[in-house]
């Protein structure tokens, strides 16, 4: 049987597997995963760097553009995707919150769905594609990061989706779907850099296993679609080329480590946190176990092994790219997850089958499925304290109170979300204050510095200043700026600017 006639068999399979009994109990098991993450999404789910990027919808609203009217260095998609949600449904955290879990839980779907799909040895589908949805929604990380207002939950369902359809359009040979997978990942990208492997393995994936009339064809329409996923930036460059690069790319390469001396030892604490973590452990040591497997010992048929290697080489993509960010951190690779999780599948088969039986799956999968909940329970209970949008909400409330009419107030981009207001020129991006840049280049990319931003405290510019940061609040020098101070949980809120009486 030649290669043709495996993918069209795999494919016309895929109806008649999804109608089993067993699928359905796959699908109770996802729906208490989603609705679990819906409700962790709209209560306690938080993460302090999302406000920056809520501000940035909010922005967008009131007609001001990423890059030329403020600081954002990100690309802008997501930004996008969450102000048409704010347009829609209402401007509240809840919203962006939901649409994320929702997004979560769908790259959760795809790839339990792939595995139940398309896993060759059948009697260990189910259970394989139960212990991949929970690698995937039990991951610590995901769990924490991607049902917030950032984009990675955006993106992980993108790149697990453009991973579905590029295999869909090998195998049918269609041109549209070629089309798809690249605008899928072009999306991804265009949400976060973070994906950008995604695109590049994708594309010479499929230049390999296409099957569509030409690989000029099949590369042109990929491209295409990327090209359409990235007008947003085009667009905005086309509004301002220098405010464009700075923002996606100079700031990316140039800026992110600025007055940070422990960069470096960060970094290697994020690459070695895998080191403390029973989930990303099991799954790297599987995930290895399954490459292996797939390459040396499966057996299986080339278009089997085609996509199992896919899975694989976005994984080694995505980790290799993600540790060479200065400085990175444990959370971008979370991206890694699904893709690592479809290879484990094979490496759990390995294993569970040399240790036990062929015909015996439950065995090892409940081991690991117990170990991945004890470990995020674990996790979970730690983290029991951390901080939520109710905090925030009791912050803003003080401030607002604290506040004259029509005042000025410095404060955490979670707080000006919260009280509907635009942040003064330059305070639209928090970190930006780390930077000096020459005047003229500080004015076109909104960015004050923090020693420029001292001066305006002690000045009495504003009429309230919130910060929740000890050493922060040190270097700005708030408690000698204000006559009045108060705390709020861990956060400081002082008003009646000195400076401004002298005055």
């Amino acid at each position: 049987m030649d290669i043709v006639e495996i993918v069209t068999a795999a494919a016309a399979s895929d109806i008649a597997i999804r109608k089993q009994r067993e699928y359905f109990l796959l699908w109770a098991v996802l729906a208490v995963i989603s609705a679990g993450m819906i409700v962790f999404s709209v209560t306690r789910a938080f993460v302090w760097d999302e406000g920056f990027h809520l501000i940035a919808a909010q922005l967008i609203n009131a007609g001001k553009l990423p890059y030329i009217d403020f600081c954002f260095p990100q690309t802008p998609l997501n930004a996008y995707w969450n102000a048409a949600l704010f347009r829609l449904f209402g401007q509240s955290w809840q919203v962006i919150h939901f649409f994320a879990a929702l997004f979560t839980a769908g790259a959760v779907v795809l790839t339990a769905d792939y595995v139940f799909t398309r896993f060759p040895p059948l009697r260990w589908r189910l259970a394989c594609a139960i212990v991949a949805a929970l690698y995937v929604a039990l991951s610590t990380i995901i769990f924490s990061f991607c049902m917030v207002g950032q984009a990675y939950g955006t993106c992980l369902f993108l790149i697990v989706a453009a991973f579905r359809v590029a295999i869909l359009a090998v195998e049918r040979r269609s041109t549209a779907l070629t089309f798809l997978t690249g605008l899928l990942a072009g999306a991804a990208a265009d949400s976060s850099l973070l994906t950008g492997p995604v695109v590049a393995v994708l594309f010479i994936w499929m230049l390999v296993y296409g099957r569509t009339p030409s690989r000029a064809r099949t590369a042109s329409v990929f491209l295409a679609g990327i090209l359409i996923a990235f007008t947003p930036v085009l667009w905005l460059a086309a509004h301002g080329v220098r405010q464009t690069f700075f923002n996606v790319i100079q700031y990316q390469t140039m800026y992110r480590r600025v007055h940070w001396d422990g960069a470096t030892p960060h970094d290697v604490d994020a690459l070695s946190g895998w080191l403390n973590s029973t989930q990303a452990l099991s799954i790297g040591l599987l995930g290895i176990a399954g490459a292996l497997f797939v390459k040396r010992k499966s057996g299986w048929a080339d278009w089997d092994r085609a996509q199992f290697y896919l899975a694989a080489w976005l994984s080694l993509a995505l980790t290799a790219y993600i540790a060479t960010a200065h400085p990175t951190f444990e959370r971008y690779f979370l991206f890694v997850t699904p893709f690592l999780a479809i290879v484990a599948c094979a490496g759990l088969y390995w294993v569970g089958s040399s240790l036990g039986s062929p015909e015996r799956p439950h065995t090892p999968a409940l081991i690991i499925s117990l170990l991945i909940c004890l470990a995020f329970a674990k996790a979970e209970f730690d983290d029991r304290d951390a901080e939520t949008w109710q905090d925030y909400e009791k912050v803003a409330l003080k401030v607002e109170q604290v506040t004259p009419s029509g005042g000025m107030i410095f404060a955490d981009e979670l707080v000006y979300f919260l009280l509907r207001m635009d942040p003064p020129s330059g305070l639209e991006f928090s970190y930006s204050h780390k930077l000096e840049l020459p005047p003229r280049e500080a004015a076109l990319y909104h960015v004050i510095s923090e020693k420029n931003l001292a001066q305006e405290l002690k000045d009495g510019k504003y009429d309230t200043a919130q910060n929740c940061n000890d050493d922060e609040i040190d270097r700005l020098g708030l408690a000698k700026a204000y006559a009045q101070k108060t705390d709020v949980g861990d956060c400081t809120i002082f008003w009646q600017p000195k400076g401004r009486q002298k005055k």
